[in-house]
C-alpha cells in the first residue's frame, strides 16, 4: 500500500469518527438554533406566550453554555395593570437599538425561514451521515460507541 493510499485511508477514518462524535452536538445546535430563529425560547413583552422550560434551558445551553435560565426568560405575562403601564410606554422606547437601526419596511421573515431551512438541512444531512456511517461500516459497534461518547461527553461537561 502506497504512502498516499495510507494517508487517504487515515483521513477517511479520522473524518468518520470525528463526524460521528460531533453529530449529536450538530443535531442539538441545528434544532435549538432553528427554534431560536423564531424566538420560541423566550417571552416577549405584551405576549401571552410562555416557552416550555426545556426549550428555554436548551436555548440557554446553546447560547451561554449553562443551564441556568434567568428568571425573566420564563416569567409568565404580567398582570393586566402592569400590561397597561407597559402599553403607555412608546413602542420605540421598548425596542432594542438593533431594531431601531433597521431600515423601515424590511421584513425579517424570509431570512428567518431561510435560516430555519438551513437548520433543517443541517439536521437531515447529519442524520443521513450517521446512517451511512453505521450502515456502511465494518465496525458498527465502534460507530455506536463513538456516537454514544458524543452524547455523553457534552452532558457530563454541562453537569460538571
Amino acid at each position: 500500500m502506497s504512502l498516499a493510499h495510507r494517508f487517504l485511508k487515515g483521513c477517511r477514518l479520522v473524518h468518520l469518527y470525528l463526524g460521528v462524535f460531533s453529530a449529536p452536538a450538530l443535531l442539538f445546535f441545528a434544532v435549538t438554533g432553528g427554534l431560536q430563529t423564531f424566538s420560541l425560547h423566550e417571552t416577549t413583552r405584551g405576549s401571552s406566550y410562555a416557552p416550555p422550560k426545556w426549550l428555554a434551558v436548551a436555548a440557554q445551553l446553546h447560547k451561554k453554555q449553562t443551564m441556568d435560565v434567568p428568571s425573566h426568560k420564563l416569567r409568565p405575562p404580567a398582570n393586566p395593570a402592569t400590561e397597561r403601564a407597559v402599553d403607555a410606554v412608546p413602542a420605540a422606547a421598548m425596542r432594542p437599538a438593533v431594531d431601531a437601526a433597521r431600515p423601515k419596511g424590511r421584513n425579517p421573515l424570509p431570512l428567518k425561514v431561510f435560516t430555519a431551512l438551513i437548520a433543517l438541512s443541517l439536521a437531515l444531512s447529519t442524520l443521513t451521515g450517521l446512517y451511512m456511517a453505521w450502515r456502511y461500516s465494518r465496525h458498527a459497534g465502534r460507530i455506536v460507541a463513538v456516537f454514544l461518547a458524543g452524547i455523553a461527553v457534552p452532558i457530563l461537561l454541562a453537569l460538571a
